[in-house]
Order: C-alpha cells, then structure tokens, then sequence
C-alpha cells in the first residue's frame, strides 16, 4: 500500500538510486519516473538531442524548458517514486536539479554509498552511460552539497528527509521500503 504520493529519490551517479527505486516501485506499486530518461525522451521528440551527453550540451536555456517540461508531466501524477540527482554538477559548478517550484515531495531520500562502491559502479556503468569519474576530493564535496541542497530543499517544502547507506543493496532496499510504507 502506497503512503506518499511523491517521492524524491536522489544522489550521485552511480549510488544505486535507479536500481533501488525500480525494485522499491515494483514491490510497492509506485509509479517509477527517472527524471534524466524523461528529459532525454522529451529532447528526442523535440529533435533536440538523442543522448544525454547531447542534451547536456545543448543551450542551458534550452535544458532548462526541458527540466520544466518534465516536471510539469509528473506534476500530477499520483503515487510517484521520481528517480534523479537533486544537484547536477558541470564544468561550471552546481546547479539544484530537483524542480522544487514545481514537484512538491512528500519525502526526499538521499541515497549515499562510499566513494570506493561508486566508483567501481561508475567504471562498470562506462559502457552504457558516460560517467564523469570524480577524483575523491570533488566526490566529497558533491555529497556535501547535495545533502546541504536536500535538507534545504525538505525545510522549504515542509517534506521528511531520509539519508539512506547503499552500501548492501538488499539491506538498503529492505530499508527504503520500509520508510515508504509507512
């Protein structure tokens, strides 16, 4: 049975955050959005881009009406389990990438792992998606921010924030299930 009509699943490339909010959706009839995916799906119909590489390069102007657009789609959804990084990080900095002004959680879940398992995540990951490989310094300090973001973010919205150890996938599965069956 579903408690929370939204729910904002963030973190780093290469947590697990995808592979913890598909079986999590499964098991407790969530619907899954992975906000990078529905951009991507949305730049593809507009012609703009048709990978995410693509996508990132394009005017931030032009990511920014595709951001918008893809949260105006899940905006009305019910019962939603929303899959994305909360802070994006790019050659010119940090930018909030979790749309609060127009998705309104009712739970963030950071998830978070050591910078060992992300990055054999990443490096096994580099064949399907091309993942940036943060030296530990820069990892750190993108951890750092998106947990400053997130508890930000959960004071204005007035929304539950939970920071969740991906360190054992089944105990971390077995956990994220359980707060959000609550």
């Amino acid at each position: 049975m579903v408690h929370w009509n939204l729910a904002a699943v963030v973190g780093v490339p290469g947590v697990g955050k995808t592979s913890l909010c598909r079986r999590a959706s499964e098991s407790l009839g969530y619907n899954y959005v992975n906000y990078g995916e529905l951009m991507l799906q949305l730049a593809c119909e507009r012609d703009l881009a048709h990978s995410l590489p693509e996508l990132f390069k394009l005017d931030i102007n032009i990511q920014h009406e595709i951001w918008r657009a893809a949260a105006l789609k899940i905006k009305d959804k019910c019962n939603v389990l929303v899959d994305l990084h909360g802070v994006d990080h790019s050659e010119s900095g940090y930018i909030l990438s979790l749309p609060i002004e127009i998705l309104k959680p009712d739970i963030i879940v950071i998830v978070e792992s050591s910078y060992e398992n992300i990055l054999m995540r990443r490096q096994l990951d580099i064949l399907k998606k091309q993942r940036i490989i943060e030296n530990f310094k820069t990892f750190s300090q993108h951890n750092n921010i998106l947990r400053v973001s997130m508890a930000v973010c959960s004071v204005i919205l007035g929304c539950n924030l939970l920071i969740l150890d991906n360190n054992n996938f089944d105990y971390s599965l077995k956990q994220l299930k359980e707060v959000l069956d609550k």
